[in-house]
């Protein structure tokens, strides 16, 4: 058996990235990959059985990367609103640094993968961002909604802003750059709106 190397299968990986944001999941064949990556396609597979465990593979390494970027410096007893921050910045600050990572994982979320990989997946992110949850609704800092629309609400609007930056431009077609008076401005409109009302 041949002998694994590690830049390789960080090539293989890295371009399986960038073929799946450009041409989407049919536009992947193990031909196209290894052209791309420039190795052989019997080299493939010697780190993945087929087309479907490398993206599983991929999918679950980028999911636990971004997970881990996501909680750093952030802990589940935090306060909402510096919880939400610390999240909102975190997470700007690793998708514009990694843009093929945040479209490859827009295309995973809306595909069969993404069930594969949540039930492989071992992270106690869930867990975590379950605690801040409950913990901030007990608090009353934090409305109780489903949550689908507590993400919608607490993070869409920061991937459309990232996605704006990525693209280099606005929803006018004007120049458009994200700073961080931008991310407070919609973060603090955001935690407005899943504010209790007090009464």
């Amino acid at each position: 058996m041949r002998p694994r190397d590690a830049d390789k299968e960080r090539i293989i990986k890295t371009k399986a990235i960038e073929l799946i944001v450009k041409d989407g999941f049919d536009g992947l064949s193990m031909h196209k990959l290894a052209k791309a990556a420039g190795v052989s396609p019997a080299t493939i597979y010697i780190y993945f059985k087929d087309r479907d465990d490398l993206i599983i593979q991929v999918g679950m390494e980028e999911e636990l990367k971004m997970f881990d970027a996501t909680l750093k410096g952030f802990e589940p007893n935090m306060p909402f609103e510096e919880g939400m921050r610390v999240q909102w910045m975190n997470r700007a600050h690793y998708f514009l640094e990694n843009p093929n990572q945040m479209h490859f994982m827009e295309q995973l979320k809306h595909s069969p993968y993404h069930h594969q990989i949540g039930v492989r997946i071992k992270s106690n992110f869930s867990n975590i961002m379950s605690q801040f949850v409950h913990r901030a609704i007990d608090n009353k800092e934090l409305i109780q909604l489903p949550i689908e629309v507590f993400w919608a609400i607490s993070f869409a609007p920061l991937y459309q802003l990232v996605k704006f930056h990525i693209n280099k431009k606005g929803i006018s077609g004007s120049p458009f750059v994200l700073e961080d008076q931008s991310i407070d401005l919609a973060l603090t409109i955001v935690l407005k709106g899943l504010k209790p009302t007090i009464q």
